[in-house]
């Protein structure tokens, strides 16, 4: 991984919030990756359930202060950054006051998934994108981890598909076990669609439930990993149907260098 720029972006990040598959993998991966001589950048939302105190976040004036255009309404974009403790690694927050100041991540206090999540996530794709071009920093992999970041690959690859910062970069996503029960709204298509992605592109979320919006993120990735045990049957089936690269899954302790040859042969070749 010598010199190569890996661009993580993911739902959930360790320590920032609780651990599980998704917050652990977002972490140890580019934690790997750095180990081995790589340059990475990690991207998350910033929930308001992060304590930004006791984590030390603080806002990059120099990234924030765009807007980003959601379904016809300019929403103020905020980039904070923060440092894991004992790791050289640094983290940016995607923030917004609308969407992600509520103490939550992706559900109320009854497990009501909140309507605008489906915003939430498209601000989130354009977020990134748009800060990465102001770094002026071209990934040679953007590897995506968790729901909340499925929208990336389709808006890399139609939304900015003649943005030359991205032109060489292989997209990756890592598939987990079920994220979420229910549906996102039944407006994203139309949301999407606003940002002058032909609907063609956009049939598999007319029900934009957890496994749909992880084929979208798979049809658009240039290779997969399974991230999980228990990956969804309806999504191994369709990870099957395709011809690109896919690592199967490998427990948690052999996740290194099975990553890293995966990154090298299959992903970069």
């Amino acid at each position: 991984m010598n010199g190569k720029k890996i661009l993580f972006v993911s739902s959930e990040l360790v320590p920032y919030l609780p651990e599980n598959e998704v917050s652990l993998m977002s972490y140890e991966t580019p934690k790997m990756v750095n180990s081995n001589g790589g340059q990475i950048r990690i991207f998350m939302p910033r929930y308001g359930n992060i304590n930004e105190r006791r984590h030390q976040l603080h806002e990059v004036i120099r990234l924030s202060g765009m807007n980003l255009v959601i379904n016809d309404m300019d929403m103020p974009l905020i980039i904070k950054v923060a440092s894991i403790p004992k790791e050289r690694i640094q983290v940016y927050f995607i923030d917004n006051e609308e969407y992600f100041k509520r103490k939550a991540t992706f559900t109320d206090e009854n497990g009501t998934l909140f309507p605008d999540n489906d915003e939430r996530a498209i601000f989130f794709a354009k977020g990134i994108v748009e800060t990465v071009k102001k770094l002026n920093w071209s990934p040679d992999i953007i590897h995506v981890h968790g729901w909340m970041a499925s929208l990336v690959p389709l808006y890399l690859k139609q939304y900015y598909a003649d943005e030359p910062l991205f032109s060489e970069s292989k997209i990756v996503t890592s598939v987990y076990s079920k994220g979420f029960d229910g549906a996102l709204s039944g407006d994203l298509v139309k949301k999407i669609a606003f940002d002058g992605i032909p609907g063609e592109h956009l049939s598999g979320l007319a029900t934009p439930d957890y496994n749909n919006l992880l084929k979208v993120a798979i049809d658009y990735s240039d290779a997969i990993i399974l991230a999980s045990e228990d990956v969804p049957e309806d999504l191994n089936n369709h990870i099957a149907n395709l011809q690109k690269p896919v690592l199967a899954y490998v427990p948690f302790h052999e996740f290194e260098e099975t990553y890293a040859n995966f990154y090298n042969t299959e992903v970069l070749k």
